[in-house]
């Protein structure tokens, strides 16, 4: 073990806590039994069985209100280990679910035996037809997909506010639609062939012209029973009408019956049927989506009325004049939004009663746009409108901008929602489906029930297709508030059957907690066909039992989870997982949802259970050591969590006080710091890569690994000991050049200037000049510390860098550019909670300027371009995400090259500093998939503005990376 090994017991929680009741118990501390581990080794191979209790309990969690904490996880590659595993099951009389995104509402990501991963090895689209068609495999995102669709023009029908996160496979399998897919763009209408496993191990293919004949000859049975059901629904003339007429509204309750009437053969039955069949009829492996045109002129409003009623009673007009969107949002949800980024604070004051509409027309052209807009003024001037707060504007506009907060606030719903609940309570999403007609008069009677049973949910949904969602919070260990719950859904399920005679899922999929009462919506007839269809596709019962059909009419009581209190940073999560594909270690340890399901595992433990150890014993490299800090969770998160500053506190209380006065020592003298980390870059060159390589492997081994770097053969040279020369008199701003840039040179092999000279020759070019301080070695922007928790250095380069910042440029009367952009950040905003008093008050007077930002804003209009390469792929990194300048990059590319491309899958390369360095795995799983996307043709340029990103990315596709303002001086140089 290496001798400076963390403890793990540095993260136990300080305070004694009594067992939760759904804890995991201690008879599952070693994980999954021995027996089933070494049988699907055997069977699938080593690395594809997750099995420690860590790797179980962060797999039992989705973003519903149960959980259910599998026997073992499977991490499946390809269709012969899903066929291995269905296998393998119906010998040994098993259970299996399949698991994606686990972004689902009702809890169908989950299982109690065998859980299978078909999220990391599925994603990919294939555009088809000039983009009219898309091939897309399971595991990819509806963002993703779109976005290989949006250069012809073409949009997916389904667009959930899940889609960040929410995979095609599970979209498919919920029959999931959103905002604008109503009843004709979701994935029923728009799906145009399947690939799909079946339990048996069977193998379909939707659109092979053969597929009834072979399937016809593998499953004999299953087509003759498919084919009898058929004819004994086509009989009966008042089934077949009770079934055209629940689909007229959104409903995804029960198995799509209407399959039957629609398909003539067992194959096109099977196609109806997989949609909306949450994983319980086989594994879709493969979908053909039909997409739909990408409408790009668009006109929103956000509207608002004195009551959830009048609101309501409006959405008829605005759908009869064209509206594609029209979402509604009560005033729960609208103060609850102030959470979200960018929502107007005074929202917050809203009166109680008051409810808004999200109105948007999408057009092909602008001609199409203004009759809309006329359409739309017109229903403005029949309505009572009300303006509570100033922010509001009751207008329509075009500008992008303001349309993505208002989406971005309607998106948020469920998770701004859930993380202003009480802390410790469990949240409950709930969907449902009224004709549209009678929506105003539902959400009255709505709004009246939550009265009487004692909750004061929060209102939302897709109002033009009479789809509400509401949102719940109880506690989950209180026996008498799991009661108050189970009796409002018994009132509620009856209220929207009997009354309203709508569906109890509109969109979200049965789930647990609607299977108890899908009888109750669809009658006793139709219920049994749903089991007998069952029977015939999956005889043995291997696939998620308990899902859609469960006859124990307390199902929905059962698995619900308690949600423990944690670290007050972590602690309104919901556990979406809309962090989850932004996560650079997603495809290595855990996510940032991960990190706290198994945080809140540990809180449910009793002080120092065997369960608890163990999962301590795994945080530490899965959890703490893996998170690369660079917090663009945040940015994905509806509520702004961030998970890297939870791993970065984790961290610091790893460290013992000596390595706190280390750090400290570090910080004060840097400046001997600095020489010597330049001297070693340089004697480096000299000794050759294999050799440093070698000791400092041996060093990893024998002290730690997160505390001695790897050398990489992608680290530069050193800089010049000397920066160039400037004068102060002149300048127009302070130019900062980071320490990695003080201490590395360019790539080697990349000709010309340094970046510190590059910058002061555009800068002079374009008659800008800048000045650099004499006196800038030996300090730094503190990230070196603060990335690794080191409190004490972090506050003694902190408060250095602000007070030397503050004489530079004379009270902040000039800007401090800096070339850098995780150094931008880290001055610009990560110093500010170590400050003191006084240098807070000097950090308020600075103006700190990414090089970006300087160049595109100030340099480039002066400029003029001579020289251009053909093509640059840029490499935007998470502190440019996080400082909001990316488009200044590609600004930049734009001005030297005639193609710019930014990768589809770009995202943070996890090289953080150093932690690259400390962790090469974790950049080499962060940067997969974009550097497959960057391999697959020449680019004259590869350009980003982060040295160490630079190396990152040099490393993970074998180009060179280098500063776009390097290019930009060659571009412009006369």
């Amino acid at each position: 073990m290496p001798v400076l090994e963390p403890n793990p017991r540095a993260l136990r929680a300080g305070t004694k806590r009594r067992a939760a009741p759904d804890r995991v118990p201690d008879l599952q501390a070693r994980g999954t039994p021995k027996h089933l581990r070494e049988e699907l080794t055997a069977v699938l191979g080593p690395g594809k069985v997750l099995s420690k209790i860590s790797d179980l309990v962060r797999y039992a969690s989705d973003a519903s209100p149960y959980r259910f904490v599998p026997q073992v996880v499977v991490v499946a590659e390809d269709l012969d280990d899903v066929s291995a595993v269905l296998s393998y099951a119906h010998g040994k009389g098993r259970e299996v679910v399949f698991r994606a995104a686990g972004t689902s509402l009702n809890g169908q990501a989950q299982g109690e035996d065998i859980l299978v991963d078909v999220r990391r090895h599925w994603a990919g689209v294939e555009v088809l037809d000039g983009g009219a068609r898309a091939r897309i495999r399971p595991g990819t995102t509806v963002v993703r997909a779109n976005a290989a669709l949006a250069p012809h023009g073409r949009v997916l029908g389904p667009d959930p506010a899940s889609a960040i996160a929410c995979t095609i496979g599970g979209v498919v399998a919920n029959n999931a639609s959103g905002m604008t897919a109503g009843t004709t763009r979701n994935s029923y209408r728009t799906v145009a062939s399947l690939t799909f496993v079946l339990p048996s191990g069977t193998v379909v293919d939707t659109a092979d012209p053969a597929a009834d004949e072979e399937l016809a000859r593998a499953e004999p049975r299953l087509c003759a029973g498919l084919m009898a059901l058929k004819a004994e629904i086509e009989a009966d003339a008042e089934l077949t009408a009770r079934i055209r007429a629940k689909y007229r509204i959104k409903n995804t309750n029960g198995y799509r019956l209407d399959a039957f009437l629609d398909g003539a053969t067992p194959v096109e039955i099977l196609r109806g049927l997989m949609v909306g069949s949450e994983g319980t009829f086989g594994f879709i492996s493969e979908v053909v989506f039909d997409t739909l045109p990408l409408d790009r002129e668009v006109s929103t409003a956000l509207l608002f009325f004195p009551s959830l009623p009048a609101a309501a009673a409006a959405v008829p007009r605005f759908r009869d004049a064209g509206a594609l969107a029209v979402e509604l949002m009560d005033g729960n949800t609208l103060r609850a939004s102030v959470r979200v980024p960018g929502v107007p604070a005074d929202w917050a004051e809203l009166p109680r009663d008051t409810a808004a509409l999200l109105v948007e027309f999408r057009a092909p052209d602008q001609a199409a746009q203004e009759a809309y807009e006329r359409a739309a003024e017109a229903v403005l001037g029949e309505l009572r409108l009300v303006a509570p707060v100033g922010s509001v504007s009751n207008a329509f506009t075009r500008d992008p901008k303001t349309i993505a907060g208002y989406w971005k606030a309607r998106k948020a719903f469920v998770t701004a929602v859930g993380g202003a609940r009480p802390s410790g309570t469990t949240l409950i999403t709930e969907d449902f489906a009224v004709p549209p007609a009678r929506l105003a008069e539902a959400c009255a009677e709505l709004l009246d029930l939550q009265a009487r049973h004692g909750f004061d949910a929060a209102v939302a949904g897709h109002a033009a297709d009479g789809n509400l969602h509401f949102l719940l919070a109880f506690d989950a260990g209180d026996p008498a508030d799991v009661e108050r719950y189970a009796e409002f859904m018994a009132d509620f399920c009856k209220l929207t059957v009997e009354r309203f005679d709508g569906s109890l899922k509109a969109e979200h999929a049965t789930g647990r907690n609607i299977a108890p009462f899908l009888e109750l919506e669809w009658g006793a007839k139709a219920t049994e066909l749903m089991w007998r269809t069952k029977e015939v596709i999956d005889p043995d019962g291997v696939l998620a039992p308990r899902i859609v059909l469960d006859r124990d009419p307390q199902a929905h009581l059962r698995g619900l989870k308690t949600i423990p209190t944690v670290e007050a940073i972590a602690d309104p999560c919901i556990e979406c997982g809309f962090c989850e594909p932004t996560c650079p270690s997603h495809d290595l340890t855990t996510t940032p949802r991960q990190r706290i399901v198994l945080r809140r595992e540990m809180m449910r433990q009793a002080d120092g259970s065997r369960v608890e150890t163990s999962l301590l014993e795994s945080y530490g490299y899965d959890a703490v050591d893996t998170c690369a800090g660079d917090s663009t969770c945040r940015l994905a998160c509806p509520v702004g969590i961030d998970t890297g500053a939870l791993m970065k506190a984790f961290r610091h209380e790893r460290h013992s006080a000596r390595e706190e006065r280390i750090a400290a020592l570090t910080a004060r003298n840097f400046r001997a710091v600095e020489a010597s980390a330049r001297l070693a870059a340089g004697a480096a060159e000299r000794i050759g890569d294999r050799l440093l390589e070698s000791v400092t492997g041996l060093a990893r081994r024998a002290v730690r690994p997160d505390l001695v770097p790897e050398w990489l053969p992608q680290i530069p040279g050193a800089a010049a000991r000397r920066l160039p020369r400037t004068h102060r008199p002149a300048a127009v701003a302070v130019y900062y050049p980071a320490c990695v840039n003080r201490i590395f040179g360019n790539p080697g092999g990349l000709e010309g200037p340094s970046l510190p000279e590059a910058v002061v020759a555009l800068s002079a070019r374009a008659g800008r000049p800048v000045w650099i301080p004499d006196d800038v070695t030996g300090t730094c922007c503190a990230t070196i510390w603060h990335s690794k928790g080191y409190e004490r250095g972090n506050e003694v380069m902190a408060n250095r860098i602000v007070e030397a910042a503050w004489g530079w440029t004379a009270g902040g009367r000039l800007p401090l550019v800096v070339d850098a952009s995780s150094c931008t950040l880290g001055i610009a905003h990560e110093v500010v909670p170590y400050l003191t008093d006084d240098n807070r008050e000097l950090h308020a007077e600075l103006t700190v300027v990414d090089s970006l930002v300087w160049a595109a804003d100030e340099l480039l209009p002066r400029l003029d371009v001579r020289h251009r390469v053909g093509s640059a792929v840029v490499h935007p990194t998470c502190s440019m995400r996080l400082l909001g300048d990316e488009d200044r990059l590609t600004a930049l590319a734009g001005a030297c090259a005639e193609e710019v491309v930014v990768p589809v899958d770009a995202g943070c390369c996890a090289f953080a500093g150093d932690r690259g360095m400390l962790h090469p795995e974790l950049t080499a799983s962060a940067t997969a998939r974009e550097a497959a996307e960057v391999g697959a043709r020449p680019f004259d340029a590869h350009l980003s503005a982060n040295r160490m990103c630079e190396i990152g990315m040099d490393r993970a596709t074998g180009r060179t990376y280098y500063s776009a303002l390097l290019e930009l001086e060659r571009a412009t140089r006369p």
